[in-house]
């Protein structure tokens, strides 16, 4: 495993590693999270995320109990904060009301005293970014949280909450979190890695595998027992059109004949930016997470002819 720095700052976190979304207190048993953040950790990865959205806090709890036997100086952990966890109109946004009561809540689920990373989750268009920034600047203070950051920011926010940071002396976000992958690229590269290299940011990427489409599992439809096929998963089926599939398909055929499983072709393709320092991968199995793993070796193997073959198989894809 390579450990890479989060943008600028001193904390090294895992380049794969492993997320709760879906998975934790849903989609898997709570024996099975435990035993894959153990393999987790054994393969290196030592940045796990999460967030007080996933289950309404049972994934946070899941994680608290999974992590709990390692040494917490070696974990890096993460969690958000933005969407309604709470009762009444403050139970929800980035207000300083709700994220001081929401780090309380995720750290009592966590059982820690405090996260490496803490998300804003969204940008809250309802609170001023200057109450945001002194609010986490704030829980850095009291030793609650290490560094803070973005998840899914326009550009033109995080610039505005880093020249506030910088006007009033204060701390400012060091990683942003998007979603980025072959199937979702064009606002990634074109205008947030600009503003995060611009500000010295890392960007560690949510939905690697566009939901396991990337994978190819869904080439032919909607496999029975498929994450896909669940009832609380239908949302997901709009991500499954003929349009996606097409050129996945291409991808698929285009991997094998490298002997290379597509997932980890794709994850391979994030890891060849200097510009990410995670790839956030799921799993509901170990030999997912193995399969993973395995994708950080493959990174040498993505030469120009390689990376120009998959810019052609996704050139309609922003």
């Amino acid at each position: 495993m390579h450990f890479r720095r989060l943008g600028n700052t001193g904390l090294k976190v895992s380049e794969i590693s492993l997320g709760a979304w879906l998975t934790f207190a849903g989609q898997i048993q709570d024996m099975t999270a435990k035993e894959l953040v153990s393999a987790a950790f054994e393969g290196g990865i030592n940045f796990f995320d999460c967030a007080d959205a996933y289950m309404n806090g049972g994934a946070e709890e899941v994680l608290g109990d999974a992590i709990q036997g390692i040494n917490r100086s070696e974990l890096v952990i993460s969690t958000k904060v933005f969407f309604p966890t709470m009762e009444g109109p403050n139970g929800r946004g980035l207000s300083r009301k709700h994220i001081t009561e929401s780090i309380a809540r995720s750290l009592k689920n966590l059982q820690l005293d405090y996260v490496d990373i803490y998300y804003c989750h969204r940008y809250d268009p309802d609170t001023p970014v200057e109450e945001v920034v002194r609010t986490m600047n704030d829980l850095i203070a009291r030793g609650q949280i290490l560094y803070w950051g973005t998840s899914e920011w326009q550009p033109a926010q995080i610039a505005e909450a880093h020249g506030i940071a910088r006007e009033l002396g204060l701390i400012g976000p060091a990683v942003e979190q998007p979603q980025y992958n072959l199937l979702h690229r064009k606002r990634v590269e074109e205008e947030l890695m600009p503003v995060t290299t611009r500000f010295g940011m890392g960007i560690t990427s949510f939905s690697p595998l566009a939901g396991g489409v990337l994978t190819g599992k869904y080439n032919q439809g909607i496999p029975e027992g498929s994450r896909a096929a669940r009832e609380e998963m239908s949302w997901m089926r709009g991500m499954i059109t003929e349009e996606r599939l097409e050129p996945v398909r291409a991808f698929t055929a285009y991997a094998e004949k490298l002997e290379i499983h597509p997932a980890q072709l794709s994850l391979a393709w994030l890891l060849r930016r200097k510009e990410v320092s995670s790839v956030i991968t799921g799993a509901t199995r170990r030999s997912q997470l193995e399969s993973n793993l395995r994708a950080a070796e493959l990174v040498s193997r993505l030469d120009n002819e390689v990376l120009e073959d998959i810019d052609s198989i996704f050139e309609n894809f922003e």
